[in-house]
């Protein structure tokens, strides 16, 4: 299922769409990832497992940062899709949820998405709910976060942003917030 909303400015839609984030057909997808980029669990074991033995050669061929960091938390990197529908994953991480101080956070790793979506020519990107998993962070905090930041932040030429979101209790959140910060949502698409 599926909701739409267009931006206050019009130039980009935001849907919501409760569904598996490895079947996206746009442009990119946002791993979850964590600092070593090297899969884990959740979003990022099944983009790793969807992408193939590629994404992760092509992983730890980034050079780290520091001992056991290629991304550090709050910021973005880009690689090809491989296996994927999508031809980029945008790798960000996430902070573990330590209350209003991680907020900075979660939206550095959505502006940073955002910013690679502008550099790299990107039309259309597939967001999950970022740290809301193993992470910890309140999905009632981090949605209005996120669909605040794809309505402000979104670069030209993007034209959609699309949270899709495993499961009911996530995807209901954010069409919660999207009613209070967009407006309610167009109709429901099948």
């Amino acid at each position: 299922m599926q909701y739409r909303v267009s931006t206050p400015n019009g130039a980009t839609t935001i849907v919501l769409a409760r569904a598996d984030i490895t079947a996206f057909a746009g442009d990119a997808v946002v791993n979850a990832a964590n600092e070593r980029m090297l899969g884990g669990g959740g979003v990022d074991g099944a983009i790793h497992r969807a992408a193939g033995p590629e994404l992760r050669a092509c992983c730890e061929a980034l050079p780290e940062v520091r001992p056991g960091v290629r991304c550090p938390t709050g910021e973005a990197r880009i690689t090809p899709g491989f296996g994927l529908r999508a031809r980029w994953i945008i790798h960000t991480v996430g902070p573990v949820y330590r209350g209003p101080a991680s907020a900075p956070l979660l939206r550095a790793c959505h502006a940073g998405a955002l910013r690679l979506c502008g550099e790299h020519g990107i039309r259309s990107v597939a967001f999950p709910a970022i740290s809301c998993g193993a992470y910890g962070y309140p999905v009632e905090e981090a949605a209005p976060l996120a669909l605040e930041c794809a309505a402000t932040a979104a670069p030209a030429g993007l034209d959609e942003v699309c949270f899709t979101l495993f499961d009911a209790d996530t995807w209901q959140a954010f069409v919660a917030a999207a009613g209070r910060l967009l407006g309610a949502p167009g109709p429901a698409l099948r």
